[in-house]
């Protein structure tokens, strides 16, 4: 062949026939005209400029940036791809010195434009790219740089369509006889893998010129690029070939390359395979696989015998396998097509290396122990499983597809020696290599079907060997094969059923098994072999058709035998898809030959079977479900009648199944369920012969259950519903016979098994049930001495008292189950005289008592199951039970035996419940058997130590809470008999002792008690004549001193007993049961303070208890509850002692006018058990003194008192107070204090020596004084009535007196001595407000302000006047400490106004009135005090009740001229009020509201002023409310006034400017809409931007503000996205939703884009990141969603400097969203 000396020629001039350069530009260029022409000359310069734009950000430094300008790129390119990629290009040439990395994603970008607009580039365009990117790529000399991929790959792309230029351009750059550039062979490479079609012409030039070019490449790397485009050649050479009917050239054949591609072979196989690089052998062997397929068949053949042995020895080379595995699967696909004889020689080699690679594969590479696999595979230590490689990772899965690949080449040409090389491999100790012939054998049974079918037998009995294997591995393999052999048939040879078997057993292998490392270290698959198997077994019996008949009936033998219990859901689902299959092919295919299968299950063994797993249903994967949906479909081959009801009862227990979780889900009642489906499905059938055989198979199947007590259990209630329904009296009797003698009496849950079965049974057979039962117990079974032919001659004693135990457990359930009024008349003559029968035993004619506890339980629970029967019996009220003394008696022994300090059996439990059943049978207990069975069933629990419930009741034990449950019961069922006060005593008499024990947890188990039956007694309450509640105090008295036991669950219980016993009185007292007592109410509040163990907290809940008791006690009742009170004194538990104090002074106080006769008992007895309280005595007497004396010289001795030291202490309170005895004298003392507090001034001002400095205020002392006394005499309970009188007074002064303190500091020597004193009793009431509860920290001295004082006697006053409502509302809403703040002083006014307009209403007309007449104060803060007040009254309608509306308009629309902006702010407030408080009234005033509010906005200079804030707060709150016409007249003033503040620096001023904006939309209706529109299309972008906003309650406002607004626009699609988008609550996904507000409104309101993007332009600017990253993407959209035409309306000019600029912004997120902008900007090109 001669080789041309222009190569590039040559090769140009070899393009196929019939093709020309470039059809698809002809095309383009016939199309493109003059107007085109002019619109590209147009367009240029400004999609370069854009494009110019982007390309100087690429050198941005964060990567989203960068993303985001390519991809910006690259939507220019859409839409102008001629233009951009001519922009990229010159970029590119004109910033030589442009960085790589940045040269490299402009490359990647001009790619992603060519892949998607080749067809629409033109050939100057093709022209001017291909020298670039040709040019990139040959810049540099590196090897397989990222910046030289990304220019091939625009090469690539522009490839695709220009070919020949493409060509021209790469070629010119592959001369004969210089080694190219590596990027010019990649690229020519992945050209011809792009574009075979147009590649393969070339071809043979270009082999012919890289031919000798292979001799003179030195470097490896080199010859790794070389080797990779030989290997890509060769693939488009076959791809080319294989689809010749598609190819542009047809004639070409093989034979054009065979000579050129056997040189390069020689090349690369002799010479450059034995590098030692081991990267050039990989790519040699990866070219070696496609070349294998284009050798000439001789040389090929020639070639093997060398070729082959080198392939296979590359594997112990290199670690990494896959390529050589693949190029050896080309190489024998070569040699079989040319049908080699070398193969046959070759063959044993292959196959032992090939399976050496599998196994290796299979394994985890890298794990320990498989260096052996290596040396026994003969492969190099280390070659393969040094890489660190997880065996699921993509590269092994890959490499062992391809070594498979070369299996099914190897089974396609010799499948009898394969088969004879792997089968003896099944029988090998290495676990490794048994896994991989399995599954090599799995896969050439999937691939090689045709070829193993005649091998099939012979494959099936190599398989006996694996089935034996104990490895988890090899098991997943046979069941994997078991699965390749199901769908080609095996399993229909002899032998296949054996398979079948051993997937089921797999599939019951314990589901909890654990996945365990092997024995080397390595983990196992993370699939389990049950998994696998279960699902093989589902999907042979569902998917492979041809099954079906080996599977039917075969599995149902699988059912009934326990050792594959654990398979039972799998096989249940798999034989319910057969047998619905089997239904649909004909009633003769589905019916069972019973005859014909003997080792098929009978349908009795079925059903039993079935319904009994049923009754664990969660258990085994949910078999529960899987079981009765197999029942259901087996219902024909069952019994016939059962089709038509199990349809209706099936669904429903299948459903209930689905609605719970196993957590959820109640055993019983699902058992419940399931006895019930079984006696309704024997009922159906009706077939006695069916039911006894039924119930034969039931008691079969008993031993199989051995193993699980629970199921066991269930069967017996089985059998005990079968019997029931059986009509055969003989047949039930051999059965329970059978069970009696056949049940393992050992097991406690058999006998509870056994005795339900006995209930079941008796349900329907009560005579012949308790006949076997009493000739089981007349058996020799219980006989001392027992003959030879006693069949129980060899049960031990032990035994014996088991079966006497389960006996006596029978006839309690026959008793619990059985008919009722068959019960009545057995039950002393027979079920009680049997069950005593065996629970007593006789030794020499003497009755002994057993000493076995678990006998004694079983006894305990059948009499209770007795007793309960005859009490729920209709005959009970008439039934006189004889025994019912001796049963009580007996259960008493049996408690009293128990263990005094420890609960370990249920036995006291049982015991107490039957009791409570007794005590309802005639005849009546005696009154001292009553107190007998009280005393013994307290004591018995009442002394347990604490252990047994856990530490202060924490971490109760079961048993202990249902034992304290039983006495509870037994205690109400008793008091239920004497239901009066004299039986309540009765009751709570003997808890006395155990109330007042030293003992804390028995105080705590009595009280409990205590409740229970107050609670019980109050419930059951039936009064139908008002009679006196006479032992009222008693009870108080006993429980109240423990409301401060120690222990927390005491004083809990206690004062649940004393609220108890209160409704107790009411409903003496004649009140219905539903009633509501506010003042008892209040226990239930004070119960949870007594969760803290503080002394002071108790005892003050204590006190609180104690007024409630006052409130509420009977006059009568109140001194039998004093004296058992003062018992209370000498309590053991000091805190009941000390409480028993403080209720007695409480009660003293609040009820001593009612204990006149009694003050001298009450005295004495006092003195007598506070004799060393000296303070009770001395305080008392020097109160009196002063009370005395105040009577007659009440102004000296104010003045005096007023003269002591401030701070007052704890004796100068306690005198203050007793000025308060008298009315007279209080409204006296009260009177004088105003005047003191009014005379002088409240502070004064002092000034630092610094000049400038603010000056400090220092309270005056006799006002100061003054208010701490008004404190004191205002606490004292008896000066109410005055205080209502002086109400007005007080409260305005006081009110002031608060405002006056505010910030104001002590003197300072009052300062000193406040620091100084540390002495509680020597100051009683703090004056520093900061310090009390507040301490000194770090050293910081806090200033002493002096507002405490002032603001205590305001609590006071309200206290005293009846406004604890409202004190309490103000301490809720922290407005006291409020109040003390200057901050938030105007808020606790606030607060204060609205409670007592809340709760304290008919007191405001004076109170206001009295406030009015300090407006003009000279002091301001007084004023803003005033103003505050009465702003707040306005939010409330009482003002209109009170006629005070008008006058407190007038009164604050009089105060908008205060020099005080702080004044005229609360004004507004207050005017705005009047839409909270009065807004039928708003419509009226809307002029003068409307006024003051525009007055405001324009209220002085200042830009944030905060009258102008509350004015925007306020006429949002109006506008809703006045009349259209009144706003019409400023609604275009407020609008523009307000418009500055949208982007105020202050949050709350864009809130509440933007809320009133919402507002006034909403407002706007009718004529106003037209000159409101422009304002909401002025505000629309703002809204829309500053959704972004940082700040949240701003968002919120632009949401309200947006869905407004939207109405005035008239577009109901846009109007559909506001309300989508901008629900309260929901996140808005800000991007999405923009996008669909311009889309709208560039479809409805075109000709607003120039001014929205004006206005965007604004806000490029914003110091708002988030704002300022919103603007562009507005800008951005809107562009999107316009019109080209449209474009006018925008200065692109300043928009495109402004994203300019934007591009350099400091913030990433906003240089990303100018360059998506600046992308979208081609749409005005």
């Amino acid at each position: 062949m001669l080789r041309s000396s222009r190569p590039s020629a040559c090769l140009l001039s070899s393009r196929p026939p019939g093709t020309s350069w470039s059809a698809g530009e002809e095309a383009i260029h016939a199309h493109t005209g003059q107007a085109e022409a002019e619109s590209t000359e147009m367009t240029r310069p400004y999609i370069k400029r854009l494009s110019f734009t982007l390309l100087d950000s690429i050198t941005d430094k964060d990567p989203m940036v960068q993303e985001q300008v390519c991809s910006a790129l690259c939507s220019l390119g859409d839409a102008q791809p001629d233009e951009t990629l001519h922009a990229c290009e010159e970029y590119l040439r004109q910033h030589d010195k442009l960085a790589h990395p940045y040269r490299t994603k402009i490359l990647r970008a001009m790619e992603t434009v060519l892949s998607s607009h080749i067809h629409d580039l033109d050939k100057d365009t093709a022209g001017a790219v291909i020298l670039l990117a040709t040019s990139e790529m040959t810049r540099t000399k590196e090897l397989d740089c990222d910046w030289q991929q990304a220019a091939g790959s625009v090469l690539v792309a522009v490839g695709k369509r220009f070919t020949n230029q493409v060509m021209e351009e790469v070629l010119s750059r592959f001369q004969p006889g210089m080694l190219p550039h590596s990027s010019v062979l990649h690229t020519l490479a992945n050209l011809s893998v792009s574009n075979a079609f147009d590649m393969v012409p070339f071809l043979p030039s270009i082999l012919s010129t890289m031919l000798p070019m292979l001799s003179m490449a030195k470097q490896d790397a080199l010859k790794v690029v070389f080797c990779g485009a030989l290997q890509h050649f060769s693939e488009s050479i076959l791809e080319y070939l294989a689809n010749l009917d598609q190819a542009p050239d047809p004639t070409v054949r093989k034979d054009t390359f065979g000579a050129d591609i056997f040189g390069a072979y020689d090349v690369l196989f002799h010479h450059w395979l034995q590098s030692r690089d081991a990267k050039l052998r990989l790519a040699v062997v990866a070219a070696l696989g496609p070349m294998s397929h284009l050798l000439p068949s001789e040389r090929l053949e020639e070639q093997l015998p060398k070729l082959l042995p080198a392939v296979l020895g590359l594997y112990k080379k290199h670690a990494e396998a896959f390529q050589i595995s693949k190029s050896l699967g080309q190489i024998l696909e070569a040699a079989v097509n040319v049908s080699s004889r070398t193969l046959e020689v070759q063959l044993d080699a292959l196959l032992v290396a090939l399976h050496a690679q599998d196994r290796v594969s299979l394994c985890s590479p890298g794990c320990p122990g498989t260096h052996r696999v290596d040396q026994k595979a003969g492969l190099r230590p280390g070659s393969k499983i040094c890489v660190p490689v997880e065996s699921s990772s993509p590269l092994v899965m890959n490499s062992q597809k391809e070594v498979l690949r070369c299996f099914t080449v190897l089974a396609c040409c010799s499948p009898d020696r394969l088969l004879a090389f792997l089968l003896p491999r099944l029988d090998t100790s290495n676990e490794r290599l048994r896994v991989g012939t399995l599954q090599i054998l799995r896969h050439i049974i999937n691939s090689a079907a045709a070829q193993m079918e005649a091998k099939q037998p012979f494959i099936l009995s190599s398989m006996r060997l694996p089935l034996l294997d104990t490895n988890d591995k090899v098991k997943r393999a046979v069941v994997q094969v078991i699965s390749a052999m199901a769908h080609h048939g095996y399993l229909e040879q002899p032998g296949g059923e054996v398979m079948v078997e051993y997937i089921v057993q797999q599939c019951a292998l314990p589901a909890e098994e654990p996945e365990k490392p092997g024995p080397d270290g390595e983990d196992l698959a993370a699939d389990s072999v049950r998994a696998v198997s279960i699902r093989t077994l589902y999907l042979v019996s569902t998917t492979v058709d041809r099954m079906n008949s080996v599977l039917w009936p075969y599995l149902l033998e699988f059912l009934t035998p326990v050792r594959f219990t654990a398979a039972l859901t799998p096989l249940c689902r798999s034989l319910v898809h057969l047998a619905l299959k089997r239904q649909e092919a004909g009633a003769d295919d589905f019916l069972i030959q019973y005859n014909a299968n003997a080792n098929l299950p009978s349908p009795f063994a079925m059903t039993t079977r079935l319904l009994v797993v049923s009754s664990n249903p969660y258990l085994g994967d949910g078999r529960g479900a899987a079981s009765l949906r197999l029942l259901k479909v087996m219902h024909q081959n069952i019994h016939p009648f059962l089709g038509q009801r199990w349809e209706t009862t099936m669904p429903m227990l299948l459903e209930y199944l689905d609605e719970h979780t196993e957590e959820s889900l109640s055993l019983k009642e699902w058992e419940e369920k399931l006895l019930m489906f079984l006696r309704d499905t024997l009922a159906v059938v009706s077939d006695n012969i069916w039911i006894c055989q039924l119930s034969q198979e039931m008691c079969k199947q008993l031993p199989s259950y051995s193993g699980t007590p629970q199921e066991k259990n269930f069967l017996y209630k089985c059998i005990g519903t079968t019997l029931g329904a059986a009509s055969s009296k003989e047949v039930v009797r051999k059965h329970l016979r059978e069970l009696l003698e056949t049940a393992r009496y050992q097991e406690e849950a058999e006998q509870e098994g056994l005795a339900c079965c006995f209930g079941i049974c008796a349900i329907t057979h009560l005579e012949d049930t308790l006949a076997q039962l009493e000739d089981f117990v007349r058996s020799d079974v219980f006989r001392k001495s027992t003959g030879i032919f006693s069949i129980f001659k060899d049960r031990s004693e032990h035994e014996v008292e088991r079966m006497k135990s389960c006996l006596i457990l029978c006839y309690g359930h026959v008793a619990a189950q059985a008919p009722r009024e068959l019960v009545l008349a057995r039950v002393e003559s027979d079920i009680l005289r049997s069950m005593f029968q065996c629970f007593n035993t006789k030794v020499l004619g003497i009755k002994v008592e057993t000493k076995d506890p678990a006998l004694k339980l079983c006894l305990v629970q059948s009499l209770c199951m007795v007793s309960q029967a005859m009490c729920s019996s209709a005959q009970a009220s008439s039934f006189h039970f004889l025994r019912k003394t001796e049963l009580v008696t007996q259960m008493m022994e049996f408690i009293r035996a128990e263990p005094p300090d420890c609960l370990r059996t249920p036995i006291r439990k049982k015991a107490m419940l039957a009791c409570t059943y007794l005590v309802n049978l005639e005849p009546a207990l005696e009154e001292q058997t009553q107190a007998d069975v009280v005393h013994s069933c307290l004591h018995s629990v009442m002394a347990l130590p604490p252990e047994a419930e856990g530490g202060d009741g924490v971490g109760r034990e079961p048993l202990y809470l249902d034992t304290v449950c039983a006495l509870e019961d037994l205690l109400t069922r008793l008091l239920r008999q004497n239901m009066t006060p004299q039986g309540l005593q009765i009751m709570v008499e003997h808890l006395s002792p155990w109330i007042k024990s030293p003992r804390g947890h028995e105080r705590a188990r009595a009280l409990g008690l205590g409740a229970c039956l107050l609670e019980f007694f109050q419930e059951h309450l039936l009064v139908s004549t008002l009679v006196p509640f006479h032992n009222l105090g008693l009870l108080v008295g006993l429980f109240a001193p423990r409301c401060a036991d120690t222990w927390t669950t005491t004083r809990q219980k206690a004062v649940g007993c004393v609220y108890s016993l209160l409704y107790l009185q009411l409903g003496y007292e004649g009140f219905s049961r539903d009633h509501r007592d506010d003042v008892a109410e209040r226990l239930l509040t004070l119960q949870d303070g007594l969760v803290n163990a503080d002394p002071t907290i108790l005892f003050h809940t204590c006190h609180s208890i104690a007024q409630v008791i006052a409130k509420r006690l009977p006059s009568d009742q109140l001194i039998s509850l004093l004296l058992t009170v003062f018992e209370s004194l000498g309590d053991p538990d000091k805190n009941c002692s000390r409480a028993a104090t403080v209720m007695i002074n409480c009660l003293l106080k609040e009820r001593g006018n009612v204990l006149l006769e009694k003050v001298p008992e009450i005295v004495s007895v006092l003195r007598a058990k506070l004799r060393d309280t000296q303070e009770e005595h001395v305080l008392p007497a020097a109160q009196h003194s002063v009370y005395l004396l105040a009577s007659q010289h009440c102004e000296a001795v104010v003045s005096s008192l007023l003269g002591s030291p401030l701070p007052f202490d704890s004796h100068t309170c306690a005198l203050w107070r007793a000025l308060a005895v008298e009315p007279g004298l209080t409204a006296q003392v009260l009177e004088l204090l105003l005047e003191k507090m009014s005379k002088d001034v409240p502070f004064k001002e002092s000034r630092a020596f610094l000049l400038g400095s603010t000056a400090d205020r220092v309270a005056t002392l006799l006002p100061l004084a003054a208010t701490c006394a008004l404190y004191e005499v205002l606490s004292a309970p008896s000066s109410g009535t005055v205080v209502l009188e002086l109400y007005p007074q007080l409260f305005a002064a006081l009110l002031l007196r608060v405002s006056c303190t505010v910030g104001v500091q002590l003197p300072r020597n009052l300062q000193a001595k406040e620091r100084r004193s540390t002495s509680p009793a020597r100051a009683a009431r703090n004056l520093d407000p900061c310090r009390e509860g507040y301490p000194q920290q770090m050293g910081h001295q806090i200033p002493p302000y002096t507002n405490s004082s002032a603001v205590d006697a305001l609590q006071a006053l309200l206290l005293r006047s009846g406004s604890q409502d409202m004190l309490r509302c103000v301490e809720l809403e922290r407005g006291w400490e409020l109040l003390k703040t200057s901050a938030g002083h105007e808020d606790g006014v606030a607060q204060l106004a609205s409670s007592m307009a809340k709760y304290a209403g008919p007191r405001l007309p004076p109170v206001t009135k009295a406030l009015a007449c300090t407006q003009n104060s000279v002091y301001e803060i007084q004023r803003v005090t005033s103003t505050a007040f009465l702003a707040e009254l306005l939010s409330s309608n009482v003002v209109n009740d009170l006629m005070l509306l008008e006058p407190l308009l007038d009164n604050l629309t009089a105060r908008l001229k205060d020099s005080s902006a702080s004044v005229r702010r609360l004004v507004l407030r207050g005017l705005a009020n009047m839409a909270s408080g009065s807004p039928d009234k708003v419509r009226a005033h809307g002029p003068q509201l409307l006024t003051a509010m525009v007055s405001g906005l324009d209220d002085g200079d200042e830009p944030h002023s905060p009258v102008a804030l509350e004015a925007m707060v306020g006429l949002s709150r109006l506008l809703d409310l006045v009349e259209p016409w009144d706003l019409r007249l400023v609604l275009l003033h407020t609008t523009i006034r307000i418009r500055p503040f949208f982007d105020s620096e202050k949050v709350e001023f864009r809130t509440a400017s933007i809320r009133l904006f919402g507002h006034l939309n909403k407002a706007c209706h009718g004529d106003c809409e037209d000159v409101f529109l422009e304002q909401v299309v002025g505000g629309l972008v703002p809204l829309l931007l500053h959704l972004r906003d940082p700040q949240v309650p701003v968002a919120s406002a632009c949401k309200f503000a947006l869905c407004m607004c939207v109405p005035h626009l008239e577009c109901a699609e846009l109007a559909a996205a506001f309300y989508k988008y901008l629900q309260e609550g929901r996140s808005v996904h800000f991007g999405e939703f923009l996008n669909s507000t311009c889309k709208h409104l560039m479809h409805h309101f075109p000709d607003l884009l120039g001014r929205l993007v004006s206005t965007n332009l604004f806000y490029f600017k914003s110091s708002w990141d988030d704002v300022r990253a919103a603007a562009p993407m507005f800008t951005g959209f809107l562009v999107l969603h316009a019109e080209p035409e449209q474009k006018t309306q925008v200065d692109l000019e300043q928009l495109i400097v402004a994203l300019q600029l934007l591009l350099k912004d400091p913030v990433p997120g906003v240089r990303e969203k100018a360059a998506e902008t600046l992308g979208r900007l081609v749409k005005f090109a």
